[in-house]
């Protein structure tokens, strides 16, 4: 039996000054961690049993589908040099040298050591599928750690990789691991949402990522009340109200207007008298690259945008597949012959192709655009835009792409009815990564006619820290939070509030033995403390019920308090048991 008196729990009573999100302040004032360094934790007694449940029921659910790894955290440089990551994960990439000085990291994901086992051991289709899986450690060289465990420099993730000899394969080992996190955020006691997400630095096709809402998050999530729409901010699409274009002015060719000093969408649709929704919005960029050669080259990216609507850089990236940067003032003058604030699309002359594009500049146009007439873009001169512009007629776009940020209120692209946009955090994420890691590492097996055949993979990742944080984030008050019993360190804390009181305190053993032969983690409060302190310290450290065991002892009851809710209940010592298996029953 756990006795309080004999724990290491060093509560407090105030949180640490930089902490900012619920999950922060109480993770430490509870005594689950204590800070290291910047963005590392060290768990101590609570936090590490909390920790571990969450793993068992990860391993547990990840059993059923796959089997279990454990991989190197420290990696060879030509490792990740194959897959192409080392140069594109920048400085987030932790990179050491060895005493011979030759170059090593620490691996922020799997997918190198992975694909390397496969591309030793996998020979023929008969291997396939595989779904590998590890829970271990991971390094990044976070630049901005913060809010306790949600930012840190090292984590414990799961990593799952799975080989399948075709997309329909793939199909499979991902629909598994769909229905696999689920049942583990279920059984953690999480209120998640399943959304459309981009693939970032992974790679790959389709994405999805199990988000909890919560205002610690750094992610948005758009989503809709009337049916089961969600999507990340870097994915979401709406259906946009039709737009009253404006109406031709003199032959109906592009129209060069006087507009001095007028800048910006707002200030040049007020001087124009007009709506920013008729004008667009032109945004410079450039992609510097490196030829066959060696030698560097810049190319010009061009972005139309609706003028009331943002660009999303996420989609921005994805569509043109290629780091990018603002263009500076030098570059815009020389592509456009004009200063900022008065660019358009007229007199350059744009690729037709997105990747033969022969060292011409991109013109990509957002989609709201498409299909709409005389609108109002800079002219390529100082104190003057053009009118009467209509894409495909007086400008023709290299592509265009869904390239804005969704908006709150902005219709459901799948009912029609107001999308809500909140924040969240991310606790899984699961990737179709296709063939990139195959293709780049030279991963090949015989399929059944005896040719080398790429096998296609899947990544899926979920952050043990961010389940533990996700829950805190959920289930908190002012006095402290609440775990689901699933993972909270104890499921009862029992809490004489004498233990000085003989009948006060055999009840208390009787009621802790009880219980744990029935199954429940219990830890008895025998500390010689006012019956205040110890209340405050139950309700502060995530422990679900706790029962309070005092005067009405004699009369063969005890309270039981349910900390979500506060509700408490007299409940019998003989039932107590079968109370207890009820409620979790019912909330479970």
């Amino acid at each position: 039996m756990h006795r309080w008196s004999e724990l290491f729990i060093p509560t407090l009573r105030e949180a640490p000054a930089d902490a900012e999100v619920a999950s922060h302040k109480f993770l430490v004032r509870a005594g689950y961690i204590r800070q290291l360094a910047a963005g590392i934790y060290s768990y101590l007694f609570l936090g590490n049993r909390s920790f571990n449940k969450i793993i068992r029921i990860v391993r547990e659910e990840m059993d059923k589908i796959g089997q279990e790894y454990y991989l190197p955290a420290l990696h060879p440089r030509e490792l990740w040099e194959a897959s192409g990551r080392y140069a594109l994960m920048g400085e987030n990439l932790f990179r050491l040298k060895d005493r011979k000085g030759t170059d090593m990291c620490l691996g922020m994901t799997e997918e190198e050591v992975m694909t390397s086992i496969a591309l030793k051991e996998l020979r023929s289709y008969k291997q396939l599928p595989q779904i590998w899986y590890q829970i271990a450690p991971k390094f990044r060289d976070e630049p901005r750690p913060r809010s306790g465990l949600l930012r840190v420099r090292q984590f414990m993730m799961k990593d799952s990789y799975s080989f399948d000899i075709d997309a329909a394969g793939l199909d499979v080992s991902y629909k598994k691991h769909y229905e696999a996190y689920c049942r583990i955020f279920d059984r953690c006691g999480l209120k998640y949402m399943v959304v459309e997400a981009d693939s970032g630095a992974m790679g790959g096709k389709e994405s999805h990522e199990f988000m909890v809402r919560t205002p610690a998050g750094e992610d948005q999530i758009v989503s809709c009340d009337g049916c089961d729409y969600a999507a990340n901010m870097e994915k979401a699409t709406s259906k946009l109200e039709a737009v009253t274009d404006l109406v031709a002015e003199g032959d109906g060719k592009p129209l060069l207007v006087h507009t001095p000093g007028q800048k910006t969408i707002e200030e040049v649709a007020r001087y124009l008298g007009v709506s920013p929704k008729n004008k667009i919005k032109t945004l410079a960029y450039m992609a510097d690259e490196v030829d066959e050669k060696g030698k560097k080259k810049s190319r010009a990216i061009v972005v139309l945008m609706r003028g009331d609507h943002q660009l999303n850089e996420a989609k921005f990236n994805a569509t043109v597949a290629t780091a990018t940067r603002p263009m500076e003032e030098p570059e815009i003058e020389a592509l456009f012959n004009s200063p900022a604030g008065y660019l358009g699309p007229l007199g350059i002359e744009w690729a037709r192709d997105l990747k033969n594009h022969g060292g011409k500049p991109l013109l990509l146009v957002d989609k709201a655009l498409e299909g709409r007439v005389n609108l109002i873009a800079g002219a390529n001169k100082k104190d003057y835009h053009l009118k009467n512009l209509t894409p495909g007629k007086d400008f023709h776009p290299t592509a265009y792409a869904d390239l804005r940020s969704v908006t709150a209120g902005e219709a459901c692209p799948n009912c029609g009815k107001p999308l809500r946009i909140d924040t969240a955090v991310e606790v899984g994420h699961i990737f179709k990564l296709g063939y990139r890691y195959s293709e780049s590492m030279g991963l090949r097996v015989l399929d059944r006619n005896g040719k080398e055949v790429m096998p296609i993979m899947g990544c899926y990742g979920i952050g043990i820290e961010r389940i533990l944080t996700a829950a805190v984030e959920q289930g908190n008050d002012n006095d402290g939070f609440w775990l689901p019993a699933a993972i909270a360190p104890f499921e009862v804390v029992v809490a004489p509030v004498n233990v000085k009181d003989e009948a006060v305190r055999n009840a208390s053993e009787d009621i802790a033995k009880r219980l744990e032969a029935a199954g429940f983690d219990v830890v008895l409060d025998d500390r010689d403390e006012r019956p205040g302190v110890k209340f405050k310290d139950a309700d502060l450290v995530g422990i679900p019920f706790r029962i309070t065991v005092g005067k009405k002892v004699t009369e063969g009851t005890v309270e039981v308090v349910l900390r979500e809710t506060r509700e408490v209940c007299d409940v019998t010592i003989s039932a107590i048991v079968e109370y207890l298996q009820g409620v979790l029953r019912r909330s479970g």
